[in-house]
């Protein structure tokens, strides 16, 4: 009975969100599985294109995003390893005002909203991957590449963070190439900010 009613209750909010027509705040929050627009490079110029928010590496059987359900993510320190095939081939960028994080505390789980104070919109590196499956339509994904958090992060209970590029980096990071030392140098001096974060609304 509680099942079903939560069901019930989630199904009718869903409905009336396909009847209203102004926008809300939660309309602009990107979820795993959701698709997202992703900025990359192609033929010398910055395009947009429509990703998916969870990488499926291009080979990979489509059970990958069961197998694997945390790809919407690429850690910094495994960059060179398990997404050797994407990194310094295949990068993107997206453009967020906000992020949340889960954050266990005494009292139980929290998301957290995390916002620059400079009010700048943040440039979020990120890995993207074409996969192809016979008989299927391809399939473009994405993950936001995460590395150690700045003090205010860790101090708020969250040990991950995206990383925030310098404008001045774009090109550099769209471009991709060979040069792996100079892309994680890259990563590795972000944009200098400060989060402020507040419980999610």
């Amino acid at each position: 009975m509680r099942i079903a009613t939560d069901k019930i209750s989630k199904g009718l909010v869903k409905l009336d969100d396909l009847r209203r027509t102004e926008l809300l705040p939660r309309d602009s929050r990107i979820f795993p599985g959701h698709y997202a627009s992703v900025m990359l490079m192609e033929n010398g110029k910055r395009v947009i294109r429509p990703m998916r928010y969870q990488c499926r590496p291009a080979g990979k059987p489509a059970f990958y995003d069961a197998k694997h359900p945390g790809l919407y993510n690429a850690r910094r320190d495994n960059l060179t390893g398990f997404w050797k095939s994407q990194f310094g081939v295949t990068h993107g960028l997206m453009v967020v005002d906000t992020f949340y994080e889960n954050v266990s505390t005494p009292e139980g789980n929290v998301i957290l909203e995390f916002k620059p104070r400079s009010g700048d919109p943040m440039l979020v590196a990120g890995l993207w991957s074409r996969w192809k499956g016979e008989g299927e339509a391809d399939l473009l994904s994405f993950a936001a590449i995460t590395s150690e958090p700045p003090p205010e992060v860790t101090a708020a209970g969250h040990d991950r963070c995206i990383v925030y590029i310098r404008p001045d980096n774009v090109d550099r990071w769209l471009q991709a190439g060979s040069n792996q030392a100079e892309l994680l140098a890259t990563l590795d001096d972000p944009a200098p900010d400060f989060y402020e974060h507040r419980l999610a609304a």
